[in-house]
């Protein structure tokens, strides 16, 4: 099987080994019979590496987001929290993932629209954008655990802004690109915390990351157990909440035709882009999305057989 073109340009920008899906998806290409919150009871992280960011974020330099803590499993955890001026009636709210290691960073400062990975069109749209930063980022206690623990503090951290007394608690969606966009994908696989999910870009196994996020290969190659627990296209079916999945024809739509081979999920909608690549998807994307939840109106993009958008 071919490597990822997305992975392919990755590797080349950072200099990074890449894995073939071949040999990270040999031998687990059968769905168990359970939900992988089931699956995962009783399991621990096991992860491959030791790694932990210990550089604390910085307080951002606008008004408008600002450094918070929430409450996490494993104690308190940073985050950014991007509001809206003038908020007179609770506003709906997404929470975002971003790509690379998913550490949380610049997201204050204009990004050019071929490669807006601030998720700023949400915000401009009326919405507050929360970017929780999980175990071992940014200062946070814990160590990287590649797909594992993370989910957990993604549900902490919706829990927590749910409480926020300008939020609406029945508006809270989750999305991520690339790196995060799987991981916002596992999430949906494992709960049903967020009113919608979107994923811009993921993989079907992180396997194929390689030593790209963290330096080193997350899970073990001997570790079978630990390398499905983190393989979203082995969980589509224990989604039960509305999750769009795109991605550009000029990005990593491979991992698109496998998802779509596998799925019997209608709540899992999977869809390649033309004319847009694995970033510049994400400006018009988000955008497409932030009008559909402000207008009320994320069941009819879930409905849709095709989209089409302008992207650069």
């Amino acid at each position: 099987m071919a490597l990822r073109p997305i992975l392919l340009c990755l590797a080349i920008a950072w200099g990074l080994p890449l894995a073939a899906s071949a040999q990270v998806i040999s031998g687990i290409d059968t769905a168990p019979p359970q939900t992988l919150a089931a699956a995962r009871a009783g399991q621990t992280a096991n992860p491959a590496l030791s790694y932990r960011q210990k550089r604390k974020p910085e307080k951002p330099p606008v008004a408008w987001m600002r450094l918070v803590t929430y409450p996490g499993p494993l104690g308190d955890m940073h985050g950014y929290l991007a509001t809206v001026p003038e908020q007179k009636s609770r506003v709906p709210a997404i929470i975002w993932i971003s790509g690379g290691d998913t550490a949380i960073g610049n997201f204050w400062s204009p990004q050019p629209r071929s490669n807006d990975q601030s998720a700023a069109a949400f915000r401009e749209a009326g919405m507050a954008v929360f970017y929780p930063a999980v175990r071992g980022l940014n200062g946070n206690p814990g160590q990287v655990e590649s797909y594992f623990g993370e989910l957990d503090d993604l549900v902490a951290a919706t829990r927590w802004l749910k409480s926020q007394p300008y939020i609406d608690p029945e508006r809270v969606y989750l999305g991520g690109h690339s790196s995060g966009g799987t991981m916002a994908l596992l999430a949906a696989e494992y709960a049903s915390e967020w009113a919608a999910v979107f994923a811009f870009g993921p993989v079907t196994d992180p396997q194929l990351y390689g030593n790209g996020l963290w330096g080193v290969q997350p899970v073990a190659a001997t570790d079978n157990a630990g390398q499905r627990l983190r393989a979203p296209y082995l969980w589509l079916d224990s989604i039960t909440i509305p999750t769009l999945v795109l991605e550009g024809d000029d990005g990593n739509a491979i991992d698109i035709a496998e998802f779509r081979k596998v799925n019997h999920n209608p709540k899992a909608r999977f869809h390649v882009i033309e004319g847009c690549s694995h970033f510049s998807i994400l400006r018009p994307g988000s955008e497409m999305i932030a009008r559909a939840i402000q207008d009320g109106a994320v069941n009819d993009l879930m409905l849709k057989d095709r989209f089409e958008l302008a992207c650069e």
